[in-house]
């Protein structure tokens, strides 16, 4: 069973796209052209911010939501060092989330 990662791109636009799969570097690829996501094909990405391996597509995905829900800043907050309390090592406590 493959690993899912939680992964934040900085786009032109200077927004931060949050996404998961289970090859980052393949799935950027995709982004940089232009056959990724609708939003990143309209804003392509710059960089990658962050990437953060899940044991499941479950708690990849409840942490994915959770960081599309937040502001810009705090993404990068995130992707500075996973910042985000949700996250600093308590996967485990997303799946119990509503």
């Amino acid at each position: 069973m493959p690993s899912w990662w939680l992964y934040l791109i900085e786009c032109n636009n200077g927004a931060v796209y949050t996404g998961i799969t289970t090859d980052v570097a393949a799935r950027y690829r995709a982004h940089a052209e232009g056959k990724g996501a609708k939003y990143t094909r309209a804003n392509p990405p710059v960089r990658l911010l962050a990437q953060r391996e899940f044991v499941n597509r479950s708690l990849a995905a409840k942490a994915e939501w959770a960081i599309k829900r937040l502001p810009p800043a705090e993404k990068r907050k995130v992707a500075a060092g996973w910042g985000n309390p949700l996250l600093l090592g308590r996967e485990t406590d997303l799946s119990d989330s509503d």
